[in-house]
């Protein structure tokens, strides 16, 4: 049945997918060239994958983020975010506040590389510092949404954010799926800051 859901879900994402895809494109391709899409690695299922995003930053993004090190505002954890990245372009800023950067992603869905609903995937050097207690929640499918994406804070405390994990693993369920997606469509329908 999850995955029943998750294939409705993607193709319903794919559709949205497709009709945005060349008014961003055009948008991204202006003001920073190629590409449209970039892929990152992941852990999913105890498995690496590729994740499908629009770019939402410059070129050279992670040779940036060497000189930016000391501004990492997740310092209780192996998370690196800071406020205001520079990095991020302009066209990168308005994807990520109406989060439609992350659309691609339900392609990986109908691949089943992720779930609609599950653990937010990181990336493998940071599965690695995770705390042995929290290590069987890269086994568990990477999801587009999450409890600690619902939270609407955009800097959870890292132990914080491996609890939500846990406390959803643990208590997974079709119920619980249909709240987490009912809430991030509510979510995303508001409208965010600054539009």
């Amino acid at each position: 049945m999850k995955r029943c859901i998750d294939i409705i879900g993607g193709l319903v994402g794919l559709l949205v997918l497709i009709v945005v895809t060349p008014f961003i494109a055009i948008a991204i391709f202006l003001e920073d060239g190629w590409p449209i899409f970039i892929q990152q690695r992941r852990v999913s299922g105890g498995n690496i994958i590729n994740v499908y995003k629009f770019r939402s930053m410059v070129k050279n993004a992670e040779e940036q983020k060497k000189n930016l090190l000391q501004r990492n505002e997740r310092s209780d954890g192996p998370f690196f975010k800071i406020k205001n990245d520079p990095r991020i372009t302009r066209t990168g800023k308005f994807l990520r506040r109406t989060r439609l950067d992350e659309f691609p992603q339900f392609v990986n869905v109908l691949k089943g590389d992720l779930a609609i609903v599950g653990p937010r995937p990181h990336e493998p050097e940071e599965i690695l510092e995770y705390p042995p207690r929290y290590k069987k929640i890269c086994l568990e499918k990477g999801g587009i949404t999450c409890l600690s994406q619902i939270n609407e804070k955009p800097f959870l405390p890292f132990e914080k954010e491996m609890e939500l994990d846990m406390y959803y693993i643990e208590n997974k369920s079709l119920l619980l799926d249909m709240k987490i997606i009912a809430k991030t469509i509510k979510i995303f329908l508001k409208k965010p800051d600054g539009i």
